[in-house]
């Protein structure tokens, strides 16, 4: 007997659910099964979904797989049909303690094969207390989930449902929890960080919920995963200023550059927008680095679009480029628009691509002779305050910050 093997699909906040999932696992005395947290951000997701379920039972012709995440949420259907699936877990039963023990005396031949709740109808955000995960450098702490946008080419929504906030006294007590085992990063993380506190009393917002982390706790590095730059609150914007501690990197949901796909993606803001919160944080932030999403080949995209989009790296000054090829999702807005040639679409992330590995060379050679306070992830390999991967020559203790001098750089890596 063995405890549960988990196979996670997609973003952070789906490996900070595992985690979760694993300990109410384990707690429940759930033995031998496999879970598979899918993603359903795109086609290619889901097909990758299903490719890595039909692996497992290859190579585990006997154990249990349980499939839960946002395409098991999404698309119940897809996964209950499979030969290979024992149960489907939507995604607010996954994160029910109720869920796993239950499925311990009753999971092979189950009555209730699929447990799919409609996940708009949840109104809270659990806040599980997991001791952080993937190394023992940083630990991720959820403080929000689902989105109440509906942008036209996103199926999250109907995958997480919509916006829910972790209340902030419950965020500062994991957040000393984590800092008292020796966590000296933590990372907010999110669906729709930015809109934390919507659904709150009085209605607070991220920036409040940053500037009261670092006052009530003495965590050493407090990093924002992704954020969508127009719905940035002046109070974020002063602790981007005053806060050494939050770390100068940010990620940015910008998706396009060109205004008319933007308003087609039903996106709240502008290409101008873009640039102007870019300048602006940089300004109050010198130090300050971006990273991005950019879809490339969204629907009616022309040649001039999408050059829109390709100098947005330039304008914005871009350095870390997550490029997505449009992947159209059945029962969105988008997936009903005229649709590019698959050939196009790859040759304009292709040029996307080429453009993020520009900016970052030209990050990465700036750094040269620079000293940067590095967070070790490894014996070899850490982080610096913008997020920019370290490798050393000579170990060092991991979780640990070292003060590094850059010599030089190699691949996507600086060298110290």
């Amino acid at each position: 007997m063995s405890a549960p093997r988990f196979t996670t699909l997609g973003c952070r906040l789906n490996a900070y659910e595992t985690e979760a999932m694993r300990e109410m696992a384990e707690s429940a005395g759930l033995r031998d099964a496999l879970v598979v947290n899918t993603c359903a951000v795109t086609a290619e997701a889901v097909r990758k979904a299903r490719q890595e379920i039909r692996r497992l039972r290859r190579e585990n012709p006997d154990a249990p797989i349980i499939v839960t995440g946002c395409a098991a949420q999404t698309e119940p259907e897809t996964f209950a049909t499979m030969p290979e699936v024992t149960r489907v877990i939507g995604n607010s039963e996954k994160m029910r303690p109720e869920t796993w023990a239950q499925m311990v005396p009753d999971l092979i031949g189950a009555t209730e094969r699929v447990q799919v709740d409609d996940i708009m109808s949840v109104r809270e955000t659990a806040s599980h207390l997991i001791d952080g995960f993937g190394t023992r450098a940083r630990a991720y702490v959820q403080v929000q989930n689902g989105c109440d946008h509906r942008c036209t080419f996103c199926i999250i929504p109907y995958g997480r449902g919509n916006s829910r906030s972790v209340p902030a006294g419950v965020v500062v007590d994991q957040i000393n929890r984590l800092v008292a085992q020796g966590y000296l990063e933590v990372v907010l993380t999110g669906v729709d960080l930015t809109s934390w506190g919507a659904d709150l009393p009085r209605q607070p917002r991220l920036g409040d919920l940053v500037r009261r982390i670092l006052r009530l706790t003495d965590v050493a590095r407090l990093r924002i995963s992704s954020i969508d730059s127009i719905e940035a609150d002046e109070a974020l914007m002063e602790a981007i200023a005053t806060e050494p501690r939050l770390m100068p990197h940010l990620h940015l949901s910008l998706q396009a550059g060109d205004d008319m796909i933007l308003k087609r993606m039903k996106r709240r803001h502008l290409r101008d927008d873009a640039i102007r919160f870019c300048a602006d944080a940089r300004r109050l932030r010198p130090d300050m680095v971006f990273g991005a999403d950019i879809i490339a080949g969204f629907p009616t995209e022309t040649d001039a679009m999408f050059e829109n989009s390709l100098r947005l790296v330039e304008d914005c000054d871009l350095t870390f480029l997550h490029v997505f090829p449009f992947s159209p999702r059945k029962g969105t807005p988008a997936a009903r628009m005229p649709q590019l040639p698959g050939p196009v679409i790859k040759e304009r992330a292709a040029k996307l691509r080429a453009a993020g590995e520009v900016a970052l060379e030209r990050h990465l050679h700036a750094q040269i002779g620079a000293e940067h306070a590095v967070l070790m992830e490894a014996p070899d390999m850490g982080r610096t305050a913008q997020f920019t991967e370290v490798r050393f020559e000579l170990p060092q203790p991991v979780g640990a910050i070292v003060a590094a001098r850059v010599t030089g750089y190699a691949q996507s890596q600086l060298l110290a």
